[in-house]
């Protein structure tokens, strides 16, 4: 019993002294050859590099959250130790100073946070956020990025740990980018397997925020590249937007749009919340599944997923890619800076992430007053807003009817194939069929890609090129002759 008091009193003193001193208490429990500098150093040799790759793939003040998702990210990958020289920041840069933005030259991914905006650097912004860019920094390409960017690439080496971020509208197989051209889901699993292939890291994280984002790794991304994806939905669903107008928590007052996306704000708040040493990937994607599922319900959320090397990475903890803040360290739980949303549960309505434009549309149009030109260019704007989404519905409900007739048109259109089988048979097939539709019917845009999974499952079909490019300048020229 002596013993036991001596000890407890012994371990009270440590904890007191480490107080007083600023140090951990548990360096005090090491051997000599454990010192604090020792351990720190067999860390960093341990983890090599680390880069970070941050896209949103969008602009538009309407898109607010996808551009304050990455500027967080970028905050706690800075917090985190990782240099500016290895975090490449993709963002088309026109929310800040927005005429919209009532905080001008701010950014907020919560309703009670601070700037994250500030800091952040402009490595790809305006015209130069685009396919060809994003693949080639990935890659470590630097010859052939285009444009006016930094030029910084990921130039990792076998013994470095990227992760990658990506923010943005998507559908079946694709991501969207800013200048309306597409990032194809074997695209980008080529690039990760080749990027492996050539040694380009030891290990490597995906976090992906779009609709229907597990379409782009299900039955493409291999278990044995040393790859670790989540995605914010499953291949079917939309993700959702978080922090939006009618939410509760919601925007402050003077916001007419979502600050957030929903398994975005979980996985930055939790990382900012915690000792990243002592947190796993699964650890993280467990608590973020849980909040996106709205606490398993789904009644106002998506199913996260995970993809990859499932078995391994997921086991290694959120420091190798990420750091820690060293003002988290032994702490379990801390209240972040740029919000207190993790401890929260959602009431309230939620906002699919493809209507939340509207959301925005029509809290501009409800807020204007009677009688003034911003009232009826706000309502113009919703308009235009509503009747593009019909035509594009409309169209490709024609062009189903005339390739398969009108009952078996919407079956084959809708179809969705098994688990684990890639969308597409032949993707140079799927982007003939999309390239066809725009070129007789303008651009599917962020709304538009939710038709995806019908061009590929047009191809899938058998249906050839030509018939394509006929019947949709059929159906286009008949919804434009009846709006």
């Amino acid at each position: 019993m002596a013993s036991s008091r001596l000890l407890l009193f012994a371990m009270q003193l440590l904890v007191l002294v480490a107080a007083v001193g600023g140090t951990r208490w548990q360096d005090f429990l090491r051997l000599p050859s454990e010192s604090a500098s020792a351990s720190e150093d067999d860390d960093a040799a341990a983890v090599g590099t680390r880069w970070a790759v941050l896209i949103a793939g969008s602009n538009g003040y309407y898109n607010y959250r996808h551009q304050a998702d990455v500027c967080h990210a970028y905050q706690i990958m800075k917090k985190g130790g990782l240099k500016d020289e290895n975090i490449i920041v993709f963002m088309y840069d026109d929310i800040a100073d927005s005429p919209d933005n009532p905080r001008p030259g701010v950014i907020i991914n919560h309703p009670d946070g601070g700037d994250v905006y500030a800091g952040v650097p402009k490595d790809y912004t305006g015209k130069d956020v685009n396919v060809n860019n994003f693949l080639a920094v990935l890659l470590g390409n630097k010859s052939a990025v285009t444009g006016g960017g930094s030029g910084k690439v990921v130039a990792s080496g076998p013994g470095d740990h990227v992760f990658v971020y990506y923010s943005d509208h998507g559908g079946p197989g694709v991501l969207g980018m800013p200048s309306d051209d597409y990032l194809y889901a074997k695209d980008l699993v080529d690039a990760l397997k080749k990027k492996h292939a050539a040694g380009g890291y030891r290990s490597l994280v995906f976090y992906l925020e779009a609709c229907e984002s597990g379409s782009i790794f299900q039955g493409l991304l291999p278990s044995d590249i040393s790859v670790y994806a989540t995605t914010a939905a499953n291949a079917e669903e939309s993700s959702w937007g978080t922090y939006c107008p009618g939410d509760d928590p919601g925007p402050p007052p003077e916001f007419d749009t979502c600050l957030g996306d929903l398994y975005s704000v979980a996985w930055m708040e939790d990382s900012d919340a915690h000792d990243r040493r002592a947190e796993s990937l699964r650890q993280q994607y467990e608590t973020v599944k849980d909040r996106t599922s709205a606490h398993g319900t789904y009644s106002l959320g998506s199913h996260v997923m995970e993809y990859g090397d499932v078995q391994g990475l997921a086991a290694q903890s959120l420091y190798t890619f990420m750091g820690t803040d060293p003002a988290n360290d032994d702490n379990a739980t801390v209240i972040s800076l740029f919000g207190r949303g993790q401890q929260q549960r959602r009431r309230g309505p939620a906002v699919n992430q493809r209507d939340a434009d509207l959301v925005y549309f029509w809290q501009r149009y409800r807020r204007a007053a009677e009688g003034t030109p911003e009232k009826a260019e706000a309502r113009r704007r919703l308009l235009q807003v509503m009747s593009r989404r019909s035509r594009v519905d409309s169209s490709m409900e024609l062009i189903g009817g005339l390739l398969f007739g009108s009952e078996e048109g919407p079956r084959v259109l809708g179809a969705v194939r098994p688990a684990g089988q890639p969308l597409a048979d032949d993707w140079d097939c799927l982007k003939y069929m999309v390239r066809a539709y725009e070129r007789h019917c303008g651009p599917l845009a962020q709304y538009g890609m939710k038709h995806m999974r019908a061009f590929a499952n047009i191809c899938n079909a058998g249906v050839g090129e030509d018939a394509m490019a006929k019947v949709a300048s059929q159906a286009c020229a008949a919804v434009a002759r009846s709006d």
